[in-house]
């Protein structure tokens, strides 16, 4: 499907580096749009923009290198993509990690803030930064990453990453309230398990030295029969950040097979 409104329009994309970031940045280039990527690793950041350069017009492709839980990179990469861009129009929240595979009893606090500081704190700060750009044009899409695991709390022993996922998801309803009369929405999208590396350290973390079957396991617990490829929630993320969803404010979408049906 086509978006035309999509055609030119900046998309500044956090956590571009990973699987659904990645893909992310692959269908709003698809579109005619503009992306800006931001990833606290430059190798393989590179790496993207190489590929999508292969592609896309490398013109339309900026990569910046950040650490969303700090407040400096934040500020310095909504105000770069401003410079070399001229604006934001859609802004996918999508930096996070999955913490330790643990028991909470074994969990640590610095892997708990670290999750939350990832997670949250940088979620946070960049509605915070990036929304007085939207409201000064009085237009935008914000799309924040959550999960399933922000609706409800599922078997895998991640309790750091799945209270992140909840504050995402309450984030995401007062953001949109607030963002409302200035013309900006903000949705979440929640998927299920995603084929990713994410997912990999996930299994070996719950099953060591038995990863594949527990990927079984959890795909068999999916409807669908499967896990959700990148490209499944790029292409979700893209109609929340196209005109194609104008009347959808403050929603949890979920992208899970039926998993929580």
């Amino acid at each position: 499907m086509t978006f035309d409104d999509l055609q030119g329009k900046v998309a500044l994309i956090t956590g571009a580096a990973g699987g659904i970031g990645a893909a992310t940045a692959a269908a709003f280039l698809a579109q005619g749009a503009k992306v800006a990527l931001v990833d606290v690793n430059p190798a393989v950041l590179d790496a993207v923009v190489a590929k999508l350069s292969a592609t896309y017009d490398a013109a339309d492709i900026h990569a910046i290198t950040a650490d969303v839980s700090q407040e400096a990179d934040v500020k310095a990469y909504v105000e770069e993509t401003v410079r070399v861009f001229g604006t934001i129009d859609v802004f996918f929240n999508n930096a996070g990690i999955e913490g330790v595979v643990a028991p909470l009893v074994d969990q640590t606090m610095e892997d708990f803030d670290r999750v939350m500081a990832i997670n949250v704190r940088g979620s946070f700060m960049g509605l915070k930064y990036v929304l007085p750009v939207m409201y000064a044009k009085k237009s935008g899409s914000v799309i924040n990453m959550s999960s399933i695991g922000g609706l409800v709390a599922g078997p895998a022993p991640v309790t750091p990453y799945v209270t992140s996922k909840f504050a995402i998801t309450g984030l995401t309803r007062l953001a949109a309230n607030e963002s409302a009369a200035h013309g900006v929405r903000v949705n979440s999208v929640h998927p299920s398990p995603v084929d990713t590396e994410m997912m990999r350290r996930i299994e070996e973390g719950a099953a060591p030295g038995a990863a594949s079957a527990a990927k079984e396991g959890i795909a068999a617990g999916i409807p669908w029969g499967r896990y959700a490829k990148p490209e499944e929630i790029a292409n979700a993320v893209v109609w929340l950040g196209s005109d194609a969803s104008s009347f959808v404010v403050g929603d949890q979408l979920r992208i899970d097979g039926s998993q929580l049906s």
